[in-house]
């Protein structure tokens, strides 16, 4: 999509995506109208081009293993009066061909043409791979 750009977050603590999954649905980390929601202290400077089709893709053990589309950018005040920006999220986790990515702190933006691909839902209730054997995969580039 033109002038579409998408965020990359490392998922921290989180196991698999069914993990993921399950705490978007505690009340914490929903908003008032029930969609999951991710709280960061910067806002995009290119919130246009995030809001024009934009996913956040998720690392989860040092792999892009899935990704939600962006709903909208709301403004949060925490409790210590700090405004903050809640990245509203579609509840739908679409997983994708998993895809190495060293830590890094906050998140960053991914072009659409260096987002890995989704799975689709032919492969959507595949088991999972060991992590560490699809780690390998992704570093020899067969995943």
């Amino acid at each position: 999509m033109k002038n579409t750009v998408h965020l990359v977050k490392l998922s921290v603590g989180t196991e698999d995506i069914a993990n993921l999954a399950h705490w978007q649905t505690m009340r914490q980390a929903q908003t008032s109208d029930g969609l999951p929601r991710h709280v960061t202290r910067m806002w995009p400077k290119r919130e246009a081009e995030v809001l024009n089709g934009g996913s956040i893709y998720w690392v989860i053990k040092g792999q892009i293993l899935c990704r939600q589309r962006i709903l909208r950018l709301d403004e949060v005040e925490g409790s210590d009066g700090i405004r903050r920006c809640a990245i509203v999220l579609d509840p739908e986790l679409i997983r994708t061909a998993p895809t190495q990515k060293r830590p890094f702190q906050g998140w960053r933006y991914l072009k659409p043409e260096d987002a890995p691909i989704d799975l689709g839902t032919a492969r959507a209730d595949d088991d999972a791979l060991p992590a560490d054997l699809s780690a390998q995969l992704a570093e020899i580039g067969v995943l």
